[in-house]
């Protein structure tokens, strides 16, 4: 029976070759890279050759590749910027990230037009294009943008809605790493207060800051705290319901991250994403529905780990799925924006000496340089570092103040792990069958991969061998035949299963000859595979301009109260806005507004401080006791002023 196929992803970030490498090897189906400019990740950026190698290495496994380009332009940068593009497309990358409407209605085909493969590169909305609706991803749909990266807010049945409104536009949404408070494109706080825009990839990154909050007579409301600072997301568990909500790519965030950080993430994504497909299609193929979709993974190839993934043992704040079931309590982390890590046991004694120890309760293992953190009676997390590890007594390097028995203990930092990440733990191939024919006068060799059901996949290569006079053996040479046929080592392809014709066994064929079949089959392989990476595979350059139509704007992504959130900082984007009917658009970073002494809006925010504190009376909470608006006073004293939109369910945050 036939079953139409759906391809899911698993997108991984790479700060540099290295990680993307890792990130392959351990089952991403694609990784998104920055280049050597305009990211939004300033400190992650990447040479062309760089791009061109992890493109080149993840097209094996027909994984791919996605280039960053997704910051706001300057005026004096746009040519930079549409060189940038060109140069990223013919290194090889299947997509480019971009943000910028300015630098997207510049752009022509034949900018992404890559020569060696005769194809054109996809357009990708970054999240930094603030895609909450539908609507807005119409938009983006009319402008030339074959993928939406969703907002991070948004709910399971949001992107089910998202999606059943435009089935045709591929969704995209992070299933874990780190949250900006701000939703994505819309923070102000880094430029207005630093001079660093976080639309320039320059983030200052004060949500990660302490704060006093007090009522508008400067009372003070509650404790000092981190009231910005969100934990990080994990959907691991929410993977199959994002899947049949129509997401196409499971994105990991962390284009800051060390590779040991990828290589845990990564796998332990990609074995869950297994599992759910592997189940998914064993419950539609029982039914016995030709009308069922089939899940398989977006490229090829089985990753084996020597390792068992632990989500908990990679930096993390504390997880939450944020908003994937609407408002949830519980998604900050007002103690530390540090990473707190696993749960490793209490303090059952602390024996005071010249050599103090640490005596610990519990099952974990302890190593020398064990990053080790708690809760003091203040509610401030401290840390500390295991100078020596004997079974469950810790020698710190210095006794820590405050620690006191009962106390729970989280290690923040697993230096048995992290040693054991640093080395070879995974290796990825494709399984392939072989079957050699006897021909008579010839032999053809088919060479063909399997998913990882073991199903035969539409990519496969043969060769044929003439032989001319048959040479009868002298003894039997299947085995032989068997050794040098399977010879796949210098290739990302390992031998499942192998078919000799019996008639061969008494038949003389030499190893070089049997080698030069397997190759050339190898290689037939190889222009199918590069055929199939990607469906627009085009012939010829084509100088049209990618934006050939100016849709409105739609009414849900109207800025008229604030025209710099359109950030429109170049005279190409302001004049992209006016032909969407916009006249007014502008951007902060170009401007002189931020010094005009005016209230601004610098964040919007999902993220309630009210409503996590429990005073949000339409979610059943306690009425408010405090008088006036509600300011965040930093200790260096920047007031960041906060207006509750109840209306909208979101939290604004103005600075004066």
């Amino acid at each position: 029976m036939d079953y139409k196929t759906r391809d899911i992803e698993l997108l991984a970030p790479a700060k540099n070759l290295a990680c993307g490498m890792a990130a392959i090897d351990h089952g991403a189906d694609a990784v998104y890279v920055g280049a050597s400019s305009f990211g939004a990740r300033k400190a992650a950026g990447n040479s062309t050759e760089d791009i061109h190698l992890l493109s080149t290495y993840a097209h094996q496994y027909g994984a791919k590749v996605y280039a960053t380009i997704n910051t706001v332009v300057y005026e004096q940068e746009m040519d930079d910027a549409v060189s940038l593009v060109r140069q990223v497309a013919e290194a090889g990358v299947d997509a480019i990230l971009i943000q910028d409407m300015g630098l997207l209605s510049l752009l022509k085909r034949s900018d992404l037009y890559d020569k060696e493969r005769q194809r054109y590169v996809e357009i990708h909305a970054s999240t930094q294009t603030d895609n909450r609706n539908a609507s807005k991803v119409a938009w983006l749909k009319q402008l030339g943008c074959s993928r939406v990266v969703l907002a991070r807010e948004l709910s399971v049945n949001e992107v089910a809605a998202i999606h059943e409104a435009e089935p045709d536009v591929e969704i995209e949404v992070f299933v874990h790493g780190a949250l900006c408070v701000s939703l994505s494109g819309q923070c102000y706080a880094s430029q207005v207060l630093c001079n660093r825009s976080a639309n320039r990839g320059a983030c200052a990154q004060l949500c990660r800051m302490k704060y006093s909050l007090v009522d508008g007579g400067g009372r003070a409301v509650a404790d000092k705290a981190y009231y910005l600072s969100l934990k990080d997301q994990c959907q691991i568990d929410n993977l199959e319901r994002l899947i049949e909500a129509g997401a196409t790519s499971m994105k990991i965030e962390g284009r800051l991250k060390d590779v040991a950080y990828v290589k845990n993430v990564v796998a332990a994504y990609s074995l869950q994403l297994d599992k759910i497909i592997a189940r998914h299609n064993a419950a539609r193929k029982a039914s016995g529905s030709g009308k069922n979709v089939m899940l398989r993974r977006s490229s090829w190839g089985k990753a084996v780990l020597t390792f068992t993934p632990d989500l908990k043992r990679s930096f993390n704040r504390g997880y939450t799925t944020y908003f994937a079931d609407g408002r949830r309590r519980g998604i900050a982390s007002f103690m530390t924006p540090k990473a707190i890590g696993e749960h490793v046991g209490h303090v059952k004694e602390i024996r005071r000496g010249r050599q103090p120890q640490i005596i610990v309760a519990g099952t974990a293992a302890f190593v020398n340089g064990d990053g080790l953190c708690f809760v003091d009676k203040h509610n401030t997390l401290q840390g500390f570092r295991v100078n020596k590890a004997e079974g469950n007594r810790l020698t710190p390097l210095s006794l820590p103040d405050g620690l006191q028995p009962g106390m729970s203990l989280y290690r923040s930092q697993d230096m048995a792990f992290d040693k054991m990440l640093s080395g070879k733990t995974a290796v990825r191939s494709i399984p392939v069958v072989m079957r050699l024919y006897d021909q008579g006068d010839s032999l053809r060799l088919t060479v063909t991969a399997l998913d990882t059901n073991n199903r035969a996949m539409s990519l496969s290569g043969e060769a044929t061998l003439q032989i001319g006079r048959r040479e009868k053996a002298q003894q039997p040479q299947t085995a032989n035949i068997r050794r040098q046929l399977t010879k796949l080592g210098q290739t990302c392809y390992v031998c499942q299963d192998i078919a000799i014709d019996p008639s061969l066994d008494g038949l003389f064929v030499p190893s070089s000859m049997l080698a030069d079949l397997r190759r050339r089959a190898v290689d037939d392989m190889h222009v199918h595979r590069d055929a199939a990476i990607d469906t627009r595979c085009l012939s010829g350059k084509d100088d049209r301009p990618l934006v050939e139509s100016f849709p409105p704007v739609p009414s849900t992504a109207l800025h008229d109260s604030y025209p710099y959130l359109y950030n429109a900082t170049n005279e190409a984007a302001r004049m992209f806005y006016k032909r969407c009917g916009i006249g007014q658009a502008r951007g902060l970073e170009d401007s002189d507004e931020a010094a005009g002494g005016n209230r601004m809006l610098v964040m919007q925010c999902k993220h309630c401080v009210r409503y996590e504190l429990g005073y949000c009376v339409r979610h059943g909470g306690k009425r408010p006791f405090w008088n006036g608006a509600l300011v965040l006073v930093s200790e260096n004293g920047t007031r960041l002023s906060l207006d509750f939109d109840c209306k909208n369910c979101q939290m604004n945050v103005y600075v004066n």
